[in-house]
């Protein structure tokens, strides 16, 4: 189920585990972990407007166990992480 949450300029932030359309079998719920760890996911977060969607290692509990300002804490780390690498 996705989740949003907003920044402070008023851009809506869609955030949603990866491959979490793909149903509940095993082989597809692996895809989605972080290789290397058990506990952690790709999500993926595209905001409003068309900007680019930018993607997490999150813990598999994210959903009800980051608050909102930590998930957008996440988004900011990873957009300045990109800006930074180009």
């Amino acid at each position: 189920m996705p989740r949003e949450v907003s920044d402070a300029e008023g851009i809506t932030w869609t955030c949603i585990q990866a491959f979490s359309g793909l149903g509940n079998d095993a082989v597809k719920t692996d895809a989605a972990r972080v290789d290397g760890t058990g506990d952690q996911v790709h999500v993926v977060c595209t905001p409003s407007g068309g900007a680019k969607s930018v993607r997490l290692e999150l813990t598999d509990d994210w959903e009800t166990s980051l608050s909102d300002d930590d998930l957008m804490q996440a988004i900011r780390s990873q957009l300045a992480e990109e800006m930074s690498a180009s």
